[in-house]
């Protein structure tokens, strides 16, 4: 796009307070314009994760200290998008325009024509790795990728996945897999086959604890996407040097995961077994080996739906249902 075309307002889906997705509206804004080692976007597709639900809600409230004590300080949804380079600001060659990207960003701004992006955390999109592939693989795909490097998942480990159908568990079950692990996962009855087919051994209905149905001692790693499961429950299920990995945010309106945390402390004193809460972080070069892997037919997301950007806030409300499988994603570019 030439820079010169590049309009001064756009429509970007807004909630300017807390609240659910039906108060998210679509409103006419100004363009954003990139700062000193930032570029602006034009956004192609952007996919929806828990995250974003969450901040929309602004759940947990602890959470409002970094994104706004009364309304979040960025009124625009979506973290993980693929788009266009089409300006940069200062410290950024001109060569980046045209580039087709993926990013995850800070705060969110993917539910818009345009979003500035830091430089630095930019990801290449092939050619051939379509954008709302492509978007679905930051967040969701990273987290998954960021746990099993926790629970230090290798070939001949057996793996349990707490939440297997949704977007982190569909990744984390096809991930692991592809490492090598034998691995059962929990989901809903009707989502069984589906997490059987991506290369799960065995599901099992998540309205059952694993704990009744399983033997002690069975599992080398456990990963918690669901986060209701006692603790102690779950790490008897682990082997002597087992792991168990907390990806949810699951807990109290207040103070979220944290008093769950302190309990795998707890848990963890004095025994071989290891708990440890995961903090998924941005970084650019796994989100390319990803890429990479999807491109290679190694992994496949799982998108439930892709919906126009003219029905984002529904997207957004499926999110918030917790009951979407794999991931739900917004075309922005019409």
């Amino acid at each position: 796009m030439d820079t010169a075309a590049i309009p001064a307002t756009m429509t970007a889906w807004l909630r300017t307070d807390y609240g659910p997705a039906a108060g998210t509206t679509l409103q006419s804004v100004d363009v954003p314009r990139p700062g000193k080692g930032e570029v602006l976007l034009k956004v192609r597709a952007t996919a929806l994760a828990a995250g974003d639900v969450r901040l929309l809600l602004g759940d947990p409230r602890l959470a409002r200290l970094a994104f706004g004590l009364r309304r979040p300080s960025q009124p625009i949804r979506g973290i993980d998008v693929a788009g266009t380079v089409v300006a940069v600001g200062a410290d950024v060659p001109q060569e980046r325009i045209g580039d087709e990207v993926v990013v995850e960003l800070s705060a969110g701004g993917g539910l818009a024509a345009f979003v500035v992006a830091s430089a630095a955390r930019l990801v290449a999109r092939p050619d051939d790795v379509e954008p709302g592939t492509a978007a679905t693989l930051s967040v969701s795909a990273g987290t998954a990728q960021q746990a099993l490097d926790l629970a230090g998942i290798e070939a001949g480990n057996r793996v349990l996945v707490l939440g297997g159908s949704g977007g982190v568990g569909t990744f984390t079950v096809q991930l692991a897999v592809e490492r090598g692990a034998e691995v059962d996962a929990t989901c809903s009855e009707p989502n069984r086959a589906l997490v059987e087919r991506i290369g799960a051994t065995r599901t099992f209905d998540h309205r059952v604890s694993p704990a009744s149905a399983l033997h002690a001692g069975t599992y080398d790693a456990i990963i918690d996407i669901v986060g209701n499961e006692p603790l102690l429950s779950l790490r008897n299920l682990l082997t002597p040097k087992g792991t168990l990995v907390m990806v949810s945010g699951a807990g109290g309106s207040v103070l979220g995961p944290l008093p769950r945390m302190l309990r795998a402390a707890l848990l963890s004193i004095g025994s071989g077994r290891r708990i440890r809460p995961l903090m998924a972080m941005p970084k650019p070069e796994m989100t390319a080996a990803l890429i990479e892997l999807a491109r290679e037919g190694m992994i496949t997301p799982v998108i439930e739906r892709t919906y126009p950007f003219s029905e984002a806030s529904a997207a957004l409300a499926r999110v918030e249902t917790g009951h979407a499988v794999g991931k739900v994603v917004v075309r922005v570019e019409e």
